[in-house]
């Protein structure tokens, strides 16, 4: 069968792919640590530290949960390997078919565990707060920052990661001005850094009467979450201003009655943090300085890479030419847009999406 042929050579690459990844991901060092923490566990004065066996409680979790995967793709492909063999025998045109889509499953699986090879860096494995902001473009830029909020959390929660609502702020009459928000899972930063800069939508508004083609902007900011107990950061709380405010938003109990609301503003770097969705002052306060944490390391991570001054002159605009990608949905009304350089009559045929009449019109601008 022609088809087994093929597959015995794709499960091949397949098997080298995972041993590769696996050497990539230090496999056995990876048990070594979990031999360590598990003996770690076995103390009988262990538990007596809570935040310190819920830390190693968990990562000794992620290490195991990482192990397993990486033994269980190397045991499929020994099971492919096994139904190759009887679909051969038994000249069975059903098992080779399932050899197929099982060989498919196996490497998708293999790509996703490859990926996770490149995540090599200091915080990849941390956790991230995201920043979003709108930018030029009004309540249609509002509008696109929920937009980007949902398809976000969307996003996260089909990667298995557990999102937290930190700080938000209405927009005037639709969408939102500002969100922050902390992601939680495997390599949730590493997953996410990349996203971080100014995202474009182009589109017809929905709050434009006269139905005209937009272009709204909105800023995404990604820092890693460092562990509470992370001495990488030093912050002299002589240095910061603490706000306290009524928490908006729904209610209930007594979140809107008192000051609960937590915001921190860093004099020497100006960095701002929020919270205002825990349920007292003390919880919001303890979150706002990991955020604030989490945004002093990314400018010292920065700082890493280049001088400040040139960290300075890259800083970016939330408006147009600043964008790291775009989203556009009506690319064909820009021949509206520059009606004035060319002599159509089937410009209505090309806004109400007539292909012929938009491609005529496109070609008499060039």
């Amino acid at each position: 069968m022609l088809e087994l042929e093929q597959y015995a050579q794709d499960i091949g690459g397949i098997r080298k792919s995972i041993l590769a990844a696996g050497e990539a991901l230090h496999i056995d060092h990876m048990r070594e640590q979990i031999d360590e923490l598990t003996e770690e566990m076995n103390q009988p004065e262990f538990w007596n530290d809570t935040e310190r066996s819920t830390r190693v409680n968990q990562k000794l979790g992620h290490l195991k949960n990482k192990l397993s995967h990486y033994e269980h793709l190397l045991a499929s492909a020994d099971d492919i390997d096994t139904m190759m063999e009887l679909a051969k025998e038994e000249n069975d045109e059903d098992m080779v078919k399932e050899v197929g889509e099982e060989l498919a499953k196996l490497k998708e699986q293999a790509d996703a565990l490859e990926l996770e090879t490149l995540m090599r860096g200091d915080y990849d494995d941390s956790d991230a707060v995201l920043s979003l902001h709108a930018g030029a473009g009004g309540t249609e830029a509002q509008d696109w920052t929920q937009m980007l909020y949902r398809m976000y959390t969307r996003y996260c929660e089909r990667m298995g990661f557990e999102v937290k609502l930190l700080d938000l702020l209405d927009g005037d009459e639709a969408g939102i001005k500002s969100v922050t928000f902390e992601v939680s899972g495997d390599h949730a930063y590493g997953y996410l850094r990349g996203e971080k800069g100014v995202h474009r939508l182009v589109r017809i508004s929905p709050f434009d009467s006269n139905a005209r083609r937009h272009t709204s902007f909105s800023s995404l900011d990604v820092a890693p979450m460092l562990e509470d107990d992370g001495d990488e950061i030093k912050i002299d709380m002589k240095d910061v201003r603490v706000d306290t405010y009524h928490s908006s938003g729904a209610g209930g109990q007594n979140v809107n009655k008192t000051s609960s609301a937590v915001r921190m503003t860093h004099y020497p770097t100006g960095i701002v943090v929020a919270c205002q969705t825990e349920r007292d002052q003390v919880q919001n306060r303890a979150t706002c300085l990991k955020m604030l944490k989490a945004k002093l390391l990314e400018l010292r991570e920065r700082e890493k890479e280049q001088q400040m001054a040139d960290i300075k002159g890259e800083m970016k605009k939330i408006e147009w030419g600043s964008q790291i990608r775009s989203y556009v949905f009506q690319p064909y009304t820009m021949v509206k847009d520059h009606r004035t350089n060319y002599e159509s009559g089937n410009i209505d045929d090309v806004m109400n999406g007539n292909l012929e009449g938009f491609v005529t019109a496109y070609l008499k601008m060039q």
